[in-house]
């Protein structure tokens, strides 16, 4: 589907494109969500019929693909040039650029698994990826155990973040709301049995609130890259006593 030209038809000029259907199923799902998105209201959002969307995509599986491909061009959208001495503020980067897309675009969350788009975009953020542990003395396959061990915790923790809006939009409260609305329970508990618990939640409350999720995830983030490092500099140390 991708870098192809096709060949050209007689009759009249088609009334859409590819990228016209692409960016319209995109703002769909960006507003709507992913059950939004059908080729029929793709199709009426650039103006041709239900029909004549098959003449350009032959199917929904097919647009997924193609959305999920073009937004993939958001990521790393500078082309950053990486060096191997700074490998954590490299994957930081990396890590902190594919939280933001996830976040723009959370509908992709459930469709990002181990089957990778095979689209220029996705290829691209990919190969910009990896280079930013390139030249560490890694291994291909330490290379792409890394990445996937970085963009895993990412997943994971966007996957978090979209389960707290979609709670959200269901229960028509913030987590400040709930909290606020369950106080009067709490101060009613005996936490004489939960003591460790009285006193964590205590303190985290006290310091940011109901929740914050981006000073989890800088600091899941820095513990995921404390323990790269260890493995990163002890194969570095290996190597020189060769």
């Amino acid at each position: 589907m991708w870098g192809r030209t096709e060949a050209p038809k007689r009759g009249p000029k088609a009334k859409a494109s590819v990228a016209e259907l692409v960016a319209a199923a995109v703002t769909l799902a960006d507003a709507e969500g992913l059950d939004a998105v059908s080729t029929r209201r793709v199709a009426e959002a650039v103006g041709i019929s239900p029909m004549s969307f098959y003449t350009h995509i032959p199917g929904k599986a097919e647009l997924l693909d193609l959305m999920m491909d073009a937004v993939s061009g958001e990521i790393l959208r500078d082309g950053p040039v990486f060096k191997p001495a700074r490998w954590r503020a490299n994957l930081t980067r990396v890590a902190q650029d594919y939280r933001d897309f996830y976040l723009a675009h959370p509908w992709v969350i459930p469709l990002a698994t181990h089957r990778t788009v095979l689209g220029p975009n996705t290829f691209r953020s990919a190969d910009i990826a990896l280079s930013a542990i390139e030249g560490l003395g890694l291994t291909d396959l330490e290379m792409d155990r890394v990445i996937t061990l970085v963009l895993d915790f990412v997943h994971g923790a966007v996957r978090n973040a979209a389960r707290e809006k979609r709670v959200k939009e269901l229960t028509g409260m913030t987590d400040e709301d709930w909290w606020y609305r369950v106080a009067p329970f709490l101060e009613t508990l005996d936490y004489a049995p939960y003591p460790v618990l009285a006193r964590v939640g205590k303190t985290a409350g006290e310091t940011y609130g109901a929740h914050d999720p981006k000073g989890a995830f800088a600091f899941g983030l820095e513990r995921v890259l404390d323990g790269l490092a260890v493995f990163i500099d002890g194969k570095a140390a290996r190597q020189q006593r060769r």
